[in-house]
């Protein structure tokens, strides 16, 4: 009886930093639960229970982690030990997912070469320059009839919040 409650301890932290390491690579390559799953062509709900405890992550979805993304150190996801990446690995040339928040651009060598074409080319614009416009009065309608009904607050730990206007409570 004693050993077999150790082994469920055992098994809860296994599934526990498990889960962390994978959420670990998310976060470094960048990516939602629903854009990992696409990526490991796996049902987004899979992963959806894993962050959230209620699965414990299968050896199908390991494989399709290695398999999809083959820099991930085999040890590291697995047993914890050593680095994330794999030695001689620059985590830099993996293209990472876009963000609200991080938006920097991506400039490959096809880019900077069309940019120094453009810098050598010149335009001659035209000293004054006429412009017919039409001007019209438009006038915005608002509709009366929509109303907010909730407004729903998703965070980065998987939790939400939903907001409803008084007069409809």
């Amino acid at each position: 009886m004693y050993s077999n409650h150790k082994l469920n301890i055992y098994s809860y932290l296994y599934s526990y930093i498990m889960r962390e390491r994978i959420r670990q690579i998310m976060e470094n390559e960048n990516l939602t639960p629903a854009r990992f799953a696409d990526r490991l062509q796996i049902n987004r709900a899979n992963i959806s229970h894993i962050l959230n405890g209620r699965n414990n992550p299968s050896l199908d979805v390991v494989s399709k982690i290695l398999s999809e993304m083959p820099y991930i150190n085999t040890e590291w996801l697995i047993n914890g030990s050593g680095q994330m990446y794999k030695d001689g690995f620059n985590i830099d040339s993996v293209p990472r997912e876009h963000d609200l928040f991080n938006q920097s651009p991506v400039i490959t060598a096809k880019d900077k070469e069309s940019e120094q074409k453009s810098a050598v080319i010149e335009v001659n614009k035209p000293e004054k320059s006429t412009q017919i416009s039409d001007n019209k009065i438009i006038e915005v309608q608002k509709n009366s009839d929509k109303k907010i009904s909730q407004i729903i607050i998703y965070y980065n730990d998987n939790t939400f919040e939903t907001f409803i206007p008084n007069s409809l409570k």
